[in-house]
């Protein structure tokens, strides 16, 4: 069985002495559970794995009876240490303040569980974190299947990975496009959507999100104000209502707005967002056109390509710790910036036979980054690209 690259920093993690509490989050089906199955085989000591999505009402009480079941366990194996671990913790009420409470306990009297903690909503998991675990946890994000990964798992090439996006538990299904377009609609998209953000966070128009999330797919590596948006929703809320909810799609893994590169000036959220999804999958899964058809169409595969490279890029700025915007001034552009530690890097994806991008060269005059590339033509390759690791740039 494949094995991602973070089974072994987990698996590190685990088989130190001390007890911890580590903080796994990632978007649904992008191989969490998985890991921890592949990792209890390689323990040599006791475990229990359960998952608040498999119980109908979950709170403290559940909880803490979870942890005292562990606690018996731990004493009656004789061994000197446990792991505990809980998948989709933000469904527990009030899980961080009970988190907090058990493992002070356990510390107290030295008891040595060691806790994971995995849960799909990144911003609902941050929260709780700030709010009761200062100082107690390590944090993991686990991102969505890169090219790489599809194609040492699966086979794939380039052509695939730019249509069917990286969801593992999807890849048996390809050869039927429409069962698995039906699969990543019915059990990834509506599931993220109603159980990951529609069910425990306030949303007081539903419709209204669900409606922006599939815009927003439409749009992916495309600038587009929010106004034009609301014209395009038929919706004439308010910007902040459009903004809060773009945030809880991106913290469920789904979708973000780029903010636009201003250098030192204190950004605030810009009124252009570029929109990007995470996994192309989330785009091609809703076009009626077929994955042959829209290859012929050097224009609408452009713009896959391009949300390929995004969501490389994306992904890529959890582990790598960089930020990712874009840069525009009038009708000069450039499609994404890295920026760490002050250090900028540009580039540029080019799927036609345009001459050379001019934004590149403002930029460069504005700001001069450490580095410029261009993928796709002229440039690196696509997919020599996606197979590289983005913070080896800087």
């Amino acid at each position: 069985m494949f094995e991602r690259s973070h089974l072994q920093v987990i698996t590190g993690r685990i088989n130190e002495p001390r007890s911890f509490i580590l903080v796994i989050s990632g978007p649904r089906q992008v191989g969490k559970t998985t890991m921890m199955a592949q990792l209890t085989k390689k323990l040599s000591f006791p475990f229990m794995l359960v998952s608040a999505d498999d119980v109908a009402a979950v709170g403290p009480t559940w909880l803490r009876t979870i942890w005292s079941e562990a606690r018996a366990k731990l004493k009656a194996s004789g061994s000197q240490e446990f792991l505990l671990a809980v998948d989709e913790i933000q469904k527990v009420e009030n899980w961080s303040e009970t988190v907090k409470r058990e493992w002070d306990a356990d510390t107290l009297n030295e008891v040595n569980i060691k806790v994971v903690l995995l849960g799909s909503s990144r911003l609902l998991i941050q929260k709780g974190l700030t709010e009761s675990l200062a100082g107690r946890f390590e944090t993991l994000h686990i991102p969505h299947w890169s090219y790489r990964e599809m194609h040492d798992a699966f086979g794939w090439d380039v052509e695939q990975y730019i249509w069917f996006g990286g969801y593992p538990g999807a890849a048996r299904l390809v050869t039927d496009e429409g069962r698995w377009k039906s699969y990543i609609k019915d059990s990834l998209i509506e599931t993220s959507v109603s159980r990951d953000v529609l069910m425990l966070t306030r949303v007081d128009k539903p419709a209204l999100l669900k409606r922006l999330f599939e815009i927003g797919c439409t749009y992916s590596s495309q600038i587009v104000s929010l106004n034009k948006l609301q014209e395009d929703l038929q919706e004439k809320g308010n910007l902040t209502t459009l903004s809060h909810y773009l945030k809880l799609l991106e913290g469920a893994g789904l979708l973000t707005g780029l903010e636009k590169y201003a250098g030192s000036v204190i950004r605030k959220r810009s009124s252009k967002p570029k929109f990007q999804v995470f996994n192309n999958a989330l785009i091609t899964a809703q076009l009626s056109d077929s994955f042959r058809l829209t290859r012929q169409d050097h224009k609408k595969w452009g713009r896959l390509a391009e949300s390929a490279v995004g969501t490389h890029l994306l992904n890529a700025s959890f582990e790598g710790k960089f930020n990712l915007n874009y840069w525009n001034e009038s009708s000069k552009e450039v499609d994404y910036i890295l920026e760490r530690g002050g250090q900028l890097i540009a580039i540029e994806v080019k799927t036609g036979s345009d001459g050379f991008n001019q934004g590149l060269a403002v930029f460069d005059s504005m700001y001069h980054p450490a580095a410029m590339y261009t993928v796709g033509t002229s440039g690196i390759p696509l997919e020599e690209f996606l197979l590289s690791d983005p913070s080896e740039l800087f």
